[in-house]
């Protein structure tokens, strides 16, 4: 009884249709028929004002609908004294209008699972870690260092580091990985992953805001808010429809001289279809694409992919790994190569770049100890300045370091090596030689975009050239531009002329390229960084052949939403061809106007695409999974 209080809360328009239609039936059967005028005639009026009224507004943002097909359906039954096809022209466009919200909601499934497990409840310890003594706090009070007990079958809360000796998660929402996975202390832990069967003690080491699982949610949130270009994709049809429906209708009146005949073909001419099958199919490559660990901020952004001439990518974190290894440290002027490296890292110790990392646990991994700066500022894209007791210790490109330390010199690398270069004082103290892991499946990525019709494959990177057109030869990519600043991706991105544009890259650099391209893709399984804010696509899962996915999906979704469309159209020139030769009389119309709305539905809601999944999945889709990586070095 509540559901259905419920739907009659939510669909009014629809419950007032059913019950007018089922007391206008009592009356007919009563022999007060010729009261279906004022019932069944005055409340399509009813509703074809509140139509008239929202149409307007259409108009007044510049989108011409298809409303008017339907609005002038329902005048000219009433006109003609075809009250009950009235009332099922009524019945249709707000039942239309109530399944198109049935089936967008079932579209959006995926989408909302994300946002219903979000957890809003942690475990907090208190004292000695006791597990008897707890506190249940929001989620949101939780601080980096608070000790978090999670039980069995529970989401973990934040992000963390495992304090007990071992346990299982289940990370499938966040990696797409089916198995548990097992973790031993001081493993990291993301917000989002589900215990297993014991309780497990983490260690908080981010607030919930800034936790993996809430930053995923705040993308889904963002997409699933974002509008998709519904009203443009069925307005391009809108205008030849409602022309030859009209021009067919009135051709029909003119020679027959009966004005039934031309209700008769609005009738069956009402734009239902075209209408709803749009938004479902939209919304239906939307959860796919979530599903699958894309996040797609908009149903413009899958028209886009679709049609796409030209991927570019990033090289570092988006065909490499991301995560540098050291490979060597080269020494020079009176500096040994612990001393180098113990510079390098204490002046990186405030940098954000990739690079840091790897040299700061190189440093760490000697043991060595690393000096806190009295100042440090960082020119992006160039490299870090700090002063280290007294001395001035400058990291970074070959570039920068040579205006500081006029005798610097370049240091001789093998393919795929890259160097970080080091100045004290002025004077150069040594080179760091470094070496990225190439994705395993970076070449097949590349392939499979070709397959899809994105011949056009560009590298723009920061990197030394040798480096780049190493990693480029690897790859399959021809064209190349290295020692890029994000200025320069930006200008070279605007300056494509095979559009639309797609731009694959990781992290703060790449944020601004992300957002001037057509259509921006952030490798953001890190998290929310300034890249997967600004891009148009975020991929959760650390796997590059997603990007030929997320293509797949648009190019899947939009078939899908005009084959919708189409078979709307196709279906109502067929009714009202028949129509206009008064073979379906208006009453029967509207009921055959309904099986077309269902048939369009159901084809719509293919966009959601389980059975595509599952032969990717399966390997027989170009999509496949990642094989193992391989080492540039």
């Amino acid at each position: 009884m509540s559901r259905l209080l419920a739907a009659v809360r939510r669909y009014p328009l629809v419950a007032a249709t059913i019950v007018l239609g089922l007391v206008g039936i009592g009356l007919a059967l009563a022999g007060f028929a010729d009261s279906l005028a004022w019932l069944f005639g005055g409340f399509g009026l009813f509703v074809a004002a509140i139509s008239a009224v929202g149409m307007v507004k259409q108009l007044r943002h510049g989108s011409f609908g298809v409303d008017l097909l339907a609005i002038t359906a329902i005048v000219a039954t009433v006109l003609v004294g075809e009250y009950v096809a009235t009332i099922l022209i009524v019945l249709m466009l707000t039942g239309g209008a109530a399944l198109e919200d049935f089936a967008v909601n079932r579209a959006k499934r995926e989408l909302n699972a994300l946002l219903n497990r979000a957890p809003q409840i942690a475990h907090r310890l208190n004292g000695a870690g006791d597990p008897a003594d707890v506190d249940d706090v929001p989620v949101t009070e939780v601080q980096p260092g608070d000790l978090l007990l999670v039980r069995p079958a529970e989401i973990v809360p934040v992000d963390g580091e495992l304090v007990s000796a071992s346990a299982a998660f289940d990370e499938s929402s966040l990696t797409g990985e089916s198995l548990p996975v097992e973790r031993s202390a001081g493993d990291g832990i993301l917000s989002g992953s589900i215990n297993g069967q014991a309780a497990a003690t983490i260690r908080a080491t981010a607030t919930a805001a800034k936790s993996q699982y809430q930053q995923i949610v705040a993308l889904v949130e963002e997409a699933s808010a974002s509008k998709a270009p519904v009203v443009r994709l069925a307005d391009r049809y809108a205008v030849p429809f409602t022309a030859v429906a009209l021009a067919v209708a009135g051709l029909a009146w003119l020679l027959t001289g009966d004005p039934v005949r031309f209700a008769e073909v609005l009738v069956v001419a009402t734009p239902c279809p075209l209408l709803i099958s749009a938004p479902i199919a939209f919304m239906g490559g939307m959860s796919r694409a979530a599903r699958n660990g894309i996040i797609v901020k908009g149903g413009g952004v899958l028209e886009t992919l679709s049609t796409a001439r030209t991927v570019v990518f990033d090289k570092t974190g988006t065909l490499t790994h991301g995560t540098p290894t050291i490979a060597r440290v080269l020494p020079a002027g009176g500096f040994d190569a612990d001393e180098v490296l113990a510079l390098a890292a204490s002046a990186e110790q405030y940098s954000s770049h990739v690079l840091a990392a790897s040299i700061i646990a190189a440093a760490r991994a000697k043991d060595l100890e690393l000096t806190a700066s009295d100042t440090a500022s960082e020119v992006p894209a160039h490299g870090v300045v700090a002063t280290l007791d007294g001395r001035e210790v400058a990291v970074g490109k070959f570039s920068y370091i040579a205006a500081k330390a006029p005798d610097a010199a370049a240091t001789p690398l093998d393919g795929g090596e890259l160097a970080i270069y080091v100045a004290v004082d002025g004077h150069f103290a040594g080179s760091i030689v470094a070496s990225d892991r190439l994705r395993g499946n970076a070449r097949q990525t590349i392939g499979e975009l070709a397959d899809l019709g994105i011949h056009n494959a560009i590298m723009l990177t920061g990197d030394a050239r040798p480096t780049a057109e190493h990693i480029a030869g690897l790859v399959g990519i021809e064209n190349v531009q290295a020692d890029c600043l994000p200025v320069d991706k930006v200008n070279a991105v605007r300056g494509i002329d095979k559009r639309p544009v797609i731009m694959v890259g990781d992290g703060v650099n790449d944020a601004p390229v992300l957002a001037v391209a057509d259509v921006g893709i952030a490798m953001g399984a890190r998290g929310a960084t300034a890249a997967s804010e600004s891009a148009d696509v975020v991929i959760l899962i650390d796997d590059l052949s997603r990007t030929a996915r997320a293509v797949v999906i648009g190019q899947d979704t939009i078939r899908i939403a005009l084959q919708s469309i189409w078979l709307g159209i196709a279906l109502s020139l067929v009714l009202m061809g028949l129509a206009a030769f008064g073979l379906i009389p208006a009453t029967i119309g509207a009921l055959l106007q309904e099986l077309v709305d269902l048939a369009t539905i159901l084809n719509a809601l293919r966009a959601i695409g389980g059975r595509r999944d599952a032969a990717i999945a399966a390997g027989s889709a170009p999509v496949r999974p990642e094989p193992a990586s391989v080492l540039v070095s």
